[in-house]
């Protein structure tokens, strides 16, 4: 009997140290974190930063009334989708009144230029008459120095008794008689000059009222041509919201009653996207970009970057921050617009697309993948010691100084190591600084890297996990 329970006690020890012996196996096999690897390579990596939008021209105007009242389409010349050169009459606007008023003032025009052609007449006229009249003022003013000397050289024959009473009185009367016809001549000069300045005067005076009736006529003529809409530019009608018989109004600004059309350049056609705000600090001028159309699946479009907005847009609302009278913390987005190369005929504005901007390159860089990139705080990377639990990360302000860095296999353990990095790719990173090519880091899973600690030891298994069927 006692050699039967010796067996039995000693069959009992055997298995309790077996038992311990597997609890603690499987306790440091616990112990062990199992992670995922992969290796630092070298690559060509793009940076590209991807943004929604639509495909608008460069340039595009619409055109609305310039009546001062509101006014009835009384003729639209285009249809929508039709190609119009500048200068081109799109539409008009009743213009009777306009049109009356015109022919109003280009009668006053031609009365008042019939008033200053008749007053340049009558000073031509006094003009001419003057010269005439000076031409017979200088032959008078002859004859009168004639009649003086004759009369002179008859005054001494009187006085020597040479000549009779007769003579002497005839040469007498002639030099009174021309002296005469020179005041007369002189009285009629000094007549036609006054009638010459008046003359000029109403000559002035109907040039004057030619102005008024030229800028009042002008006045007019502005007033009828705003009766009619013509093209700014050459382009395609995109959009005619109106018919003939409506009536627009003018100076309502965002009113269907104030557009008539809409006329695009679409020579320049150009996607505008909006680009987030952490993304748009990358974006440069002139980086080229490829942009997909939503209703040209396949087909793909180059350009560049050709704009840059300067002023956050809110996302929920649309409108620029600097309008918005409410502080927000919520997304914002930055216009970006892309000028296409070669776009095809069939592009329409409005197009929905999607922009993918190359913000840079790097050859033969050194990578990784994204998912090993994380963050730690310095004084979290205080080794643990076996058998000792975590030491406490002190609380001084360098320890509390966040990293960047990923974990390297070194043998069965898992080093932390900090790195600076470059470009972002799709689903690289390039690293500058801290690994070298071809070392094994760790990349997997995610709650693993958001939680090991440095030094710890880590099992790699790279097995792709079983899918289970539902």
């Amino acid at each position: 009997m006692k050699r039967k329970w010796k067996i039995i006690i000693g069959l009992v020890v055997v298995l309790g140290a077996g038992i311990a012996a597997f609890a603690n196996y499987r306790i440091q096999q616990a112990a062990i974190i199992k992670v995922q690897t992969g290796k630092v390579t070298r690559q060509d990596l793009v940076q590209v930063v991807t943004a929604s939008g639509e495909i608008k021209p460069r340039n595009y105007v619409n055109i609305g009334t310039n009546a001062n009242v509101p006014s009835r389409i009384t003729d639209i010349l285009v249809v929508e989708g039709q190609r119009v050169k500048r200068g081109q009459l799109l539409a008009r606007l009743e213009s009777v009144q306009p049109e009356a008023d015109v022919a109003a003032q280009r009668a006053n025009v031609s009365s008042t230029e019939a008033d200053s052609a008749a007053s340049e007449a009558g000073l031509k006229s006094a003009d001419e008459n003057i010269k005439t009249l000076q031409a017979s003022l200088e032959r008078s003013k002859t004859d009168l120095e004639r009649s003086k000397i004759d009369f002179e050289r008859t005054s001494k024959l009187w006085d020597e008794k040479l000549v009779a009473r007769q003579e002497f009185d005839q040469k007498r009367i002639a030099v009174d008689s021309a002296a005469a016809a020179v005041r007369e001549s002189e009285a009629r000069i000094n007549q036609f000059r006054a009638q010459r300045v008046q003359a000029n005067a109403a000559l002035s005076a109907t040039q004057r009222r030619i102005t008024v009736a030229q800028a009042n006529l002008r006045r007019a003529a502005d007033v009828l041509a705003r009766t009619q809409s013509v093209a700014p530019l050459d382009g395609v009608v995109t959009n005619l919201p109106i018919r003939v018989g409506e009536t627009v109004v003018p100076g309502v600004q965002n009113s269907s009653a104030s557009l008539i059309m809409t006329i695009a350049d679409m020579s320049v056609i150009t996607a505008e996207v909006k680009v987030d705000e952490t993304d748009i600090v990358n974006v440069t001028l002139g980086q080229k970009a490829e942009v997909t159309i939503d209703a040209m699946p396949g087909k793909l479009f180059t350009g560049k970057v050709i704009e840059i907005g300067n002023t956050a847009i809110l996302r929920s609302s649309g409108l620029a921050a600097s309008q918005s009278a409410v502080s927000s913390q919520e997304a914002k987005d930055f216009k970006v617009v892309i000028a296409l190369d070669n776009p095809p005929e069939e592009m329409r504005p409005g197009l929905s697309c999607t922009a993918r901007v190359t913000t840079a390159t790097r050859q033969n860089a050194i990578t990784i993948p994204i998912q090993a990139l994380t963050v730690r705080q310095k004084g979290d990377l205080v080794p643990e010691k076996k058998g000792e639990p975590a030491p406490e990360a002190p609380a001084s302000k360098e320890a509390k100084k966040e990293l960047q860095g990923v974990f390297v296999i070194k043998g069965e353990s898992a080093e932390f190591r900090e790195v600076k990095t470059g470009i972002t790719g799709a689903t690289e990173i390039e690293v500058l600084d801290g690994v070298s090519d071809g070392e094994q880091i760790i990349t997997g899973s995610y709650k693993v890297i958001r939680t090991l600690r440095n030094e710890a030891i880590v099992k790699i298994d790279n097995k792709a996990p079983v899918k289970t069927e539902s």
